[in-house]
C-alpha cells in the first residue's frame, strides 16, 4: 500500500512512502502521519493513496497521528483549488484548512480526574465515620471531577484513595470539553414574524435549498438589506430550513463584529435547551484548546452550525447546505499572508462543489458582488426598508473647512455636533462617535525646522501615544520615547507638537467637554485582554456608557436601541489613499457607521465632519444611496480597467538592497509580458515602487497585472515563480484580487 504525503514545509511537491501493515486500515486520505524525510522526522497529510509509485525504493510511514482523516476529500480538493489559484503551495493551503490546534502531533484533549461510585465487589468493607460520610455524598453525586469532589467535601486525595483502595470508589482521566460559553446564561428565543421584504427573500432561499441542485439557476444570493432591515432573522430562518433537511450551515461574518452580539442571537435561537452543542464558534480570541474541542465537535457532527471568521469556511461540516457570509464586503475577509484566499469567493467555491447554498449580505456590497448579480451570476434579493417601520438616520454633512474659519483653527467636534452630544446625554440617550485612527495624533513635527517623527524601518511617520507618551508605529511595532524637544541637533526647538487627531485625543477632549458622561474608547490599544471587548459592549447595552468612541470595531453589526446619535470624526481619512477602492471604501465605512443610529423608537441623527463634503461617497452616502454611488463608480472602474471590469494580480518583491529589487522586478515584468502572446488581453504595469515603500526595514515593489479572466493568469504565474530563480534577499509575494493596494 503506497500513501503521497504532503509535507509541513511548503516545497510544492507530494511525496510516496510505503505504508507497513500495522497502519494499513487506519491510513486514508486527510490522515496525519510522521515521515522520514532527510534525516529529519516531518508531520504530513495523506493527499492520495496511488497503485503505484515512479520510485523503486519508497521509506515507511513511521506512525499514523490521531485516530481517522481529519481532512475530507471534499476540503481536500477544495485546499487544491485554493492552491492552484492563489499560486501557493498545497502545504499552505492545507495548513489554512486545519488548525494549528487541531494539526499538534500531541492529542489535544484536556483530561480531568473523574471520582465516580462503585459498588464492592465481595464482602462489606469497614468504613471509617468520616469516609462513610464521603461515600454518601459520592453515592448521590454518582460521579464528578475529583477537584470538585474534594472543594465541595473539604478532604484530600489521600482520602479519597482509601476508598478506592475499600472498593467503593474509582478515579478515571476522563475528557473534559473547553466551552467558551459555558459559563453564559443564554435565554432561548423563537422565531420571528417576518415583513414582506423578509419573507420574500426568505422563500428565495428556501426554493433554492429545496431545489435539485442541477435545476437551479442560481445557488448564490445577495441579500442587499439597508442596515437594520433584519437581514440576522433572515439568516436564522434558512439556517432552519437547512436543519430540517438534515443538513448543516457556517456562518461567517467580519472578525471585528464576531461580537457576542452575534454569537448570542444563534445560540439563543439553536443551542438551548436540548440543542446544548448544535452551535460551535471558531475565531481568533479563541485558546488553542477550546478552538481544537470546537473543532472535533463540528467534525464529529455534534455542531451542526459554526459561527466564525474567515478560516471558518474551512469548517468540517457534513452534510452542507448553507453558507451565510455577513457584511460580505468586509476587507478582513480576506487573508494577508499566503495563502492570500477571501473567505467570501472560497465560500462560493466550496458551495458550488458541495451543491450548497450561499447567501452574501450586506447593507454597501462590494462592487464584485453587485457586479455578479448584474452579470445574471448572483440572485439579487432586496430589502429597502427598515424593519419594524423604524427609519432611517438623518445624515447631516458638517464642512470643516467653514468650522476652520470660524475658529481660528480645526476643532476636533464642530459646533453641531457638541450641541446635539450635550441634548443626548440631556435625554439619557446614547452618542457613538467614529474615528478610524488610534492613538493620541498621527505624527510629532516641528513647525521651525519642519522635522517630522518617522519610523526608521517604515517609510511612515510615528503616531503618538499620550498616556505613556510614546511614539508607535502601526506597522512594524516600532516605539521610542517622544522627544521633549527637537531632536535636530541645529534646532532643538521646544515648539515640536502633535498633528492630526486619534481616538485617544478625542477621548480626552470630550473628558473636558462633557465631564459628567460616561465615555470609553474601544481599539486595539484598549482592547488586550478578549475580556475588554465583551465588558465594554455589556457596559454600554446596560447603560453605564453615555458616549463611546471608537475605530472600525465600532462600525458595523452592533444593535443599541439607545444610541440616537453618530458622529463620525474624520470622514476623509480613507478618501486619499492610494487606493482605487478608496471611494467605496468611504462609502461603504459612513453607510455602516451611519446604521448605528435610531435602531430603537427615537428616530437617529448622523453628523459626517468632512473637509470634502461633496465627494460623491460623502453625498452617496448621506442619501443611503448604494445603487446612484455602484451606477457612478461602476463607470469609472470601467474606464480605467479596474475590478470588477478586469481582474487584478499584483506581485510584491521585498528586499534590503533596493537596486536589485528593481533589477529583478523588471526581470520578472519581462518574462510576465511574454503571456500577451496567448492572453492578448493582459497589461502588466510596473515594476514601481509600493505605496508604502518601505516596510519592517524591506523595501517593496510591485508589478500590477490585469486580465479578463484570473484562473489562466494564476496557473502561469505560479509556474513561472516556481521556475525563475531570484537573487539571495528578494522576495516575492503573488496576491489574486487584492484588496489593499499598500
Amino acid at each position: 500500500m503506497i500513501a503521497r504525503v504532503t509535507l509541513e514545509i511548503a516545497l510544492r511537491k507530494e511525496f510516496d512512502y510505503l505504508v507497513p501493515p500495522e497502519f494499513q486500515d487506519r491510513v486514508d486520505i486527510g490522515a496525519r502521519v510522521k515521515v522520514p524525510f532527510g534525516g529529519r522526522k516531518l508531520m504530513g497529510v495523506v493527499t492520495g493513496l496511488p497503485d503505484q509509485s515512479d520510485h523503486h525504493k519508497l521509506k515507511p510511514i513511521l506512525n499514523v497521528i490521531g485516530k481517522g482523516s481529519l481532512v475530507t476529500p471534499k476540503v481536500l480538493a477544495l485546499a487544491r483549488w485554493m492552491a492552484a489559484y492563489y499560486c501557493c503551495p498545497i502545504e499552505t493551503a492545507l495548513k489554512s484548512v486545519l488548525p494549528v490546534a487541531v494539526r499538534k502531533e500531541k492529542e489535544g484533549w484536556k483530561k480531568q480526574l473523574h471520582i465516580r461510585s462503585v459498588e464492592p465487589v465481595g464482602s462489606e468493607i469497614k468504613l471509617t465515620k468520616r469516609q462513610q460520610e464521603l461515600r454518601a455524598i459520592l453515592q448521590e453525586w454518582k460521579e464528578m471531577p475529583l477537584q470538585e469532589f474534594l472543594k465541595m467535601t473539604q478532604s484530600t486525595k489521600a482520602t479519597v484513595k482509601k476508598l478506592e483502595d475499600a472498593g467503593v470508589a474509582r478515579m478515571t482521566h476522563e475528557v473534559i470539553e473547553r466551552d467558551p460559553y459555558a459559563d453564559e446564561h443564554i435565554v432561548p428565543t423563537e422565531s420571528l414574524e417576518l415583513n414582506q421584504e423578509q419573507r420574500r427573500s426568505l422563500d428565495a432561499i428556501e426554493q433554492a435549498l429545496d431545489a435539485d441542485p442541477d435545476q437551479r439557476t442560481s445557488s448564490v444570493f445577495l441579500l442587499h438589506g439597508v442596515t437594520g432591515s433584519g437581514k440576522t432573522e433572515v439568516y436564522l430562518q434558512a439556517i432552519d430550513h437547512a436543519m430540517d433537511q438534515g443538513k448543516g450551515a457556517i456562518v461567517l461574518v467580519p472578525e471585528i463584529s464576531l461580537t457576542p452580539q452575534t454569537v448570542e442571537r444563534f445560540k439563543a435561537r439553536f443551542s438551548s435547551g436540548k440543542n446544548k452543542t448544535l452551535v460551535a464558534v471558531l475565531h481568533s480570541h479563541l485558546s488553542d484548546g477550546e478552538r481544537h474541542d470546537e473543532w472535533h465537535k463540528i467534525r464529529e457532527g455534534r455542531a451542526r452550525i459554526v459561527i466564525g471568521a474567515r478560516s471558518a469556511v474551512f469548517a468540517p461540516v457534513e452534510p452542507l447546505g448553507l453558507i451565510i457570509v455577513d457584511e460580505e464586503h468586509e476587507h478582513s475577509y480576506k487573508q494577508e499572508e499566503a495563502p492570500r484566499y477571501h473567505a467570501r469567493d472560497v465560500a462560493v467555491v466550496r458551495a458550488q462543489r458541495e451543491q450548497a447554498v450561499v447567501v452574501l449580505g450586506s447593507a454597501t456590497p462590494s462592487l464584485e458582488t453587485y457586479y455578479n448579480t448584474q452579470k445574471g451570476k448572483y440572485h439579487l434579493l432586496e430589502m429597502p426598508s427598515r424593519a419594524d417601520n423604524k427609519t432611517m438616520p438623518w445624515v447631516r454633512v458638517v464642512d470643516m473647512r467653514s468650522e476652520g474659519r470660524k475658529n481660528k483653527g480645526i476643532p476636533i467636534l464642530s459646533q453641531q455636533l457638541k450641541e446635539s452630544i450635550q441634548q443626548r446625554l440631556d435625554n439619557r440617550e446614547q452618542t457613538m462617535l467614529f474615528l478610524n485612527r488610534r492613538g493620541y495624533a498621527s505624527s510629532m513635527q516641528c513647525p521651525k525646522c519642519g522635522f517630522v517623527a518617522g519610523c526608521p524601518n517604515c517609510s511612515i511617520s510615528l503616531t503618538y501615544h499620550r498616556r505613556k507618551q510614546q511614539l508607535r508605529c502601526h506597522i512594524c511595532g516600532h516605539d521610542e520615547k517622544a522627544p521633549v524637544c527637537c531632536p535636530v541637533d541645529t534646532c532643538k526647538s521646544y515648539e515640536i507638537r502633535f498633528a492630526g487627531i486619534g481616538t485617544e485625543k478625542v477621548e480626552d477632549t470630550l473628558k473636558v467637554l462633557f465631564p459628567k458622561a460616561g465615555i470609553e474608547r474601544m481599539d486595539s490599544d484598549t482592547l488586550k485582554r478578549k475580556e475588554d471587548y465583551k465588558r465594554i459592549l455589556t457596559d454600554f447595552r446596560l447603560g453605564k456608557v453615555d458616549i463611546l468612541i471608537g475605530t472600525q470595531m465600532i462600525a458595523k453589526g452592533l444593535h443599541f436601541p439607545n444610541v440616537t446619535l453618530v458622529g463620525i470624526i474624520y470622514a476623509d481619512l480613507s478618501l486619499h489613499m492610494p487606493d482605487f477602492r478608496a471611494g467605496e471604501r468611504t462609502f461603504q465605512l459612513l453607510t455602516q457607521v451611519a446604521g448605528r443610529a435610531g435602531r430603537g423608537d427615537v428616530e437617529g441623527d448622523v453628523y459626517v465632519q468632512s473637509f470634502t463634503p461633496f465627494h460623491a461617497a460623502i453625498q452617496y452616502a448621506r442619501r443611503h444611496d448604494y445603487l446612484g454611488f455602484y451606477e457612478q463608480e461602476i463607470e469609472f472602474r470601467k474606464e480605467t480597467l479596474y475590478p470588477p471590469a478586469m481582474r487584478l494580480a499584483v506581485i510584491t518583491l521585498r528586499g534590503k538592497n533596493e537596486e536589485k529589487l528593481k533589477l529583478s522586478g523588471q526581470h520578472l515584468a519581462q518574462l510576465i509580458g511574454q503571456f500577451k502572446e496567448s492572453m492578448p488581453d493582459l497589461t502588466v504595469a510596473g515594476p514601481s515602487p509600493a505605496p508604502l515603500e518601505r516596510a519592517e526595514t524591506f523595501f517593496r515593489y510591485q508589478i500590477m497585472m490585469k486580465c479578463a479572466r484570473m484562473s489562466r493568469l494564476s496557473a502561469k504565474l505560479a509556474q513561472l515563480i516556481a521556475e525563475t530563480r531570484l537573487p539571495e534577499g528578494v522576495l516575492t509575494a503573488v496576491d489574486i484580487d487584492p484588496v489593499n493596494m499598500h
